[in-house]
């Protein structure tokens, strides 16, 4: 059986696929109704763009990324997520995902692409020094939740 790639924008239908890729390639379990409400308001932003990689017409993973603007770099894209079927990694899906955010820096006239990765993702780590990128810092990441 022949598999053919693509990649494409994402879309409010998209919903429950990423829902998934976020349960099972990050342990995160969003709700999915929360999931369908936040992916409809980040598509309306002009600032995020979020790409979605399909085999055979079925959504098997996707790249969100966004502007990066601070007062100390030049203009970037940071990747804020990239998840892969599990089944369907080695298959350059991830790659073909970082190069649509790369054709998308490169084209806003970014300076580059940048990301972050779990501390004990040794296996996405290998994948992005493969695929260009550099380590550049450890760092500790906070956050602060308030009362919903």
């Amino acid at each position: 059986m022949e598999t053919e790639l693509t990649i494409r924008a994402a879309r409010d239908n998209d919903a429950e696929a990423i829902y998934l890729l976020n349960k099972y390639a990050f342990g995160y379990d969003y709700p999915l109704e929360k999931t369908r409400i936040r992916l409809h308001t980040i598509l309306t932003t002009k600032r995020d763009k979020i790409y979605v990689a399909l085999l055979n017409s079925r959504v098997v993973g996707y790249v969100h990324s966004s502007d990066y603007e601070c007062i100390y770099n030049e203009s970037l894209k940071n990747i804020l997520a990239l998840a892969v079927d599990e089944a369907q990694r080695g298959r350059g899906i991830g790659r073909a995902l970082l190069q649509t955010v790369e054709n998308w820096a490169k084209e806003d006239g970014s300076s580059g692409v940048r990301l972050v990765s779990g501390f004990n993702r040794h296996d996405a780590h290998n994948f992005y020094l493969s695929c260009g990128y550099t380590h550049r810092k450890d760092q500790k990441n906070f956050i602060k939740l308030f009362d919903q």
